[in-house]
């Protein structure tokens, strides 16, 4: 690291758990985050903050105004630019040391191939299409993906890893096997979400992240952690896996 590195990263290199050589492996990783709207937001920040190397991002929309009231990324001179461009330039002033590569909308015919160049996948989307997607692709090529939902004033994380524990560890289609009809869908633009609680949990994901990429603490692997924010708790359930998942059932043992 050079000079301006270590320092930079002062607070990081003093703890135990990380040191230089924990923040080496930051400034290696390559992550790939999909949704820059409000969990992404504090994601995207807390990454580039952390030093990680390279971050992709995927998003297909502009910024609108109604954005940010929780979308902390963007300004409102951003107003009607892509997302994905004006998240670059935000990564650039806050750390221009982070490489950030764009991706357009996730889909089944690119997701594999853009996946298979990070290390990673973090996702904060509210489209299933690209959620599995997305949750294919990571069991194809083997990377861990960490997934965060919002509504209202809850929300749930969880880490999914099923390749390294076949029949032990679940995907993200054992915890959602279907799309839930359009009417059980959680939809912040109808229904609305507090943009703080978009900032709990993409920060939270962003902890994951940079716990699975340093290799230190207990993964979520296995669990949903669901906050509610009203009530101020979190809890923590068991995830089985699904036998008869589509995705991951195939999995060698």
């Amino acid at each position: 690291m050079t000079p301006e590195e270590r320092e930079r990263y002062a607070r990081h290199i003093l703890l135990r758990e990380v040191g230089g050589q924990g923040q080496q492996k930051l400034l290696a990783a390559r992550v790939l985050v999909v949704g820059a709207g409000g969990l992404g937001s504090p994601i995207l920040s807390y990454l580039a903050a952390a030093g990680v190397g390279t971050l992709g991002v995927s998003d297909s929309d502009a910024v609108s105004l109604s954005n940010l009231q929780r979308q902390t990324l963007f300004r409102t001179e951003d107003v009607g630019r892509e997302k994905t461009e004006a998240a670059k330039d935000a990564i650039a002033r806050l750390n221009p040391h982070v490489t950030v590569t764009t991706h357009p909308q996730i889909t089944d015919d690119n997701a594999a191939e853009i996946v298979a160049a990070y290390d990673l996948v973090v996702e904060g989307v509210d489209n299933f299409a690209a959620r599995y997607a997305l949750n294919r692709a990571c069991i194809k090529e083997k990377k861990p993906l960490v997934s965060a939902a919002v509504g209202r004033f809850e929300g749930q994380l969880a880490t999914f890893k099923s390749f390294e524990q076949p029949g032990v560890l679940p995907c993200y289609r054992c915890l959602v096997p279907e799309e839930p009809p359009r009417d059980e869908q959680v939809n912040c633009a109808e229904e609305g979400v507090l943009g703080a609680v978009t900032g709990v949990m993409g920060t939270l994901a962003a902890m994951e992240v940079l716990k699975e990429l340093l290799g230190v603490g207990e993964s979520l692997a296995g669990r949903l952690m669901i906050y509610d924010g009203l009530g101020a708790a979190f809890r923590i359930v068991k995830l089985p896996p699904d036998p008869h998942c589509p995705d991951c059932r195939k999995l060698p043992e």
